[in-house]
């Protein structure tokens, strides 16, 4: 009974394995994308969420926004854009750049200034290029009150 229960085994291993070859024929690629601009406030409140718009510029219709690159370092903040760039057919990318803009949630833990470094390219040494954005934290809102108003 033993040595069914063995032979049975190896027989549904052997026709049930899977195969160890690797498949590496991806059909798409990730690629960072340099932002074209971004909406910020001018100042954050401890506590509260915000939204941080972002444009940038899909090249053409094979490009598809996947999701941020977010590092943290202290008040430092740096983002970049990531773009899962499809190849099945190249022949249907047609070159037709079109401005996109993608947000995300900002949650203010700290009452210090944050600095923000938002990825813009390469200059032509290959040095990273960022738009840089410092954000004060208030203790509170300010409100504008308009003396001439009743």
């Amino acid at each position: 009974m033993n040595k069914f229960a063995l032979f049975a085994f190896l027989f549904i291993s052997i026709f049930t394995s899977c195969s160890i070859e690797d498949d590496t024929n991806y059909n798409f690629y990730l690629e960072v994308v340099p932002i074209n601009s971004v909406e910020m406030p001018q100042y954050f409140v401890q506590g509260e969420i915000y939204e941080i718009n972002i444009t940038y510029t899909q090249p053409n219709q094979c490009f598809t926004f996947n999701d941020f690159i977010y590092e943290i370092d202290g008040q430092q903040r740096t983002v970049a854009v990531v773009n899962t760039v499809y190849t099945i057919d190249n022949a249907t990318c047609a070159e037709n750049p079109e401005e996109v803009t993608v947000h995300f949630d900002f949650h203010v833990t700290s009452n210090e200034t944050y600095i923000f470094k938002f990825y813009q390219g390469e200059d032509e040494q290959g040095t990273d290029q960022y738009y840089i954005v410092e954000v004060p934290v208030m203790d509170e809102r300010t409100i504008s009150i308009d003396p001439n108003k009743d």
